[in-house]
């Protein structure tokens, strides 16, 4: 059973000709043409599948500054401000609620990583501490568990990625954005060094300017440029469960599961420490690039050799631009989900908090991030 994320519908007709063309139309691609619409600018929205359909419908659903980035915690803190009001600006729904995130600890190694983060992250003033005892375990209503630790976050929050997504889009095109669903882009056409127009599977559309914001799929595409993206995937995968009572309004991760409670009162759960990672072609070309990380976080990592990497060996030549393209032929990345892995992290789940034990598995799902 695939994913319901609420739809959207397209514009019927290509426009000829707009100021910015934004490929992608996942959380970022709808984004960033809603307030470049609000600002006047005469922008086309053009996603290859449906809005949503890939890693921005099938992430945890965190909204959060907490273990960010360095780097990035800036950007992250305006964002937090953006979707505080969200649900109001969109006249929608996005599910987003300020519950705080727990990043729990039960060695102390794990506590002395968040007290590093910590530090750091005080420069930026961001609303975050060290939690124990008591106030830990009043984060963590119905937990038998005890950590001996945890990073708590409490203007973090949580969104749903089913209808999220959805709601920017259809304010982007309330706003005048043009939006396009099934419609690929597959390539960009340049005049004088320039861009001068985007070649989607049903025309051209002459622009000026493109935003690619295509997730998992902007290293092909910037390839076919010369452009190089250093960019590798990792395939995430999640379960939703039944409606709980007591559980954790906190979003938590710890070594053995991570949970986010949905607006429907169940949660969605994930493995918070195996990620899957399909060795490609361009695990050897980015090697060097992507050294660090690994040796940072090796133990997460469970390495797989399988379809991916004939698959994209055999989709990275240049496409001419009057043939079907990639994006064409696999319109979602959608692939199969880590049960074993998320069985674990759920037995786990109801031995730490026995609230979950009457709750059942509705459904499993697995995204390329």
């Amino acid at each position: 059973m695939g994913l319901l994320v609420e739809p959207v519908p397209s514009e019927n007709r290509l426009p000829s000709k707009v100021d910015v063309v934004v490929v992608g139309g996942g959380i970022v691609g709808a984004s960033v043409a809603l307030f470049l619409a609000r600002r006047g600018v005469k922008v086309a929205l053009c996603e290859k599948g449906n809005i949503a359909g890939e890693q921005s419908s099938r992430n945890w659903g965190w909204v959060r500054q907490g273990h960010r980035d360095l780097r990035e915690l800036p950007l992250m803190i305006k964002s937090l401000r953006l979707w505080e009001r969200m649900n109001e600006d969109l006249d929608s729904e996005t599910g987003f609620r300020r519950a705080g995130i727990l990043f729990a600890a039960d060695s102390d190694e794990n506590v002395a990583q968040n007290e590093a983060w910590l530090d750091k992250a005080r420069q930026h003033q961001i609303d975050a501490r060290m939690v124990s005892g008591s106030e830990l375990q009043r984060l963590v209503p119905g937990a038998d568990k005890r950590w001996k630790a945890g990073l708590f976050c409490a203007t973090d929050g949580r969104a749903e990625p089913l209808f999220a997504t959805s709601a920017v889009a259809i304010a982007a095109r309330r706003s005048g954005a043009s939006v396009l669903t099934n419609c690929a882009v597959r390539g960009l056409e340049l005049s004088a060094g320039r861009v001068s127009a985007i070649v989607t599977e049903h025309g051209r559309i002459f622009c000026s300017t493109v935003v690619i914001a295509a997730g998992a799929w902007s290293r092909r595409i910037l390839k076919d440029l010369n452009i190089t993206l250093p960019q590798l995937k990792v395939r995430g995968s999640v379960m939703r469960t039944s409606p709980v009572e007591g559980g954790p309004e906190a979003a938590l991760w710890s070594t053995e599961f991570a949970l986010r409670k949905r607006i429907d009162g169940g949660y969605s759960i994930a493995n918070g420490y195996a990620n899957v990672v399909s060795i490609v072609p361009d695990s050897f070309r980015f090697l060097v690039n992507f050294l660090p990380a690994l040796r940072s976080d090796l133990r997460s990592l469970r390495l797989r050799v399988d379809d991916r990497f004939i698959k994209e060996w055999s989709e990275s030549r240049p496409m001419p631009l009057d043939e079907i393209s990639p994006y064409e032929r696999t319109r979602v990345l959608d692939p199969a989900p880590d049960s074993a892995y998320l069985r674990i992290a759920f037995d786990r789940l109801k031995k730490a908090f026995p609230v979950f034990a009457s709750a059942t598995v509705v459904q499993e799902w697995a995204g390329l991030m």
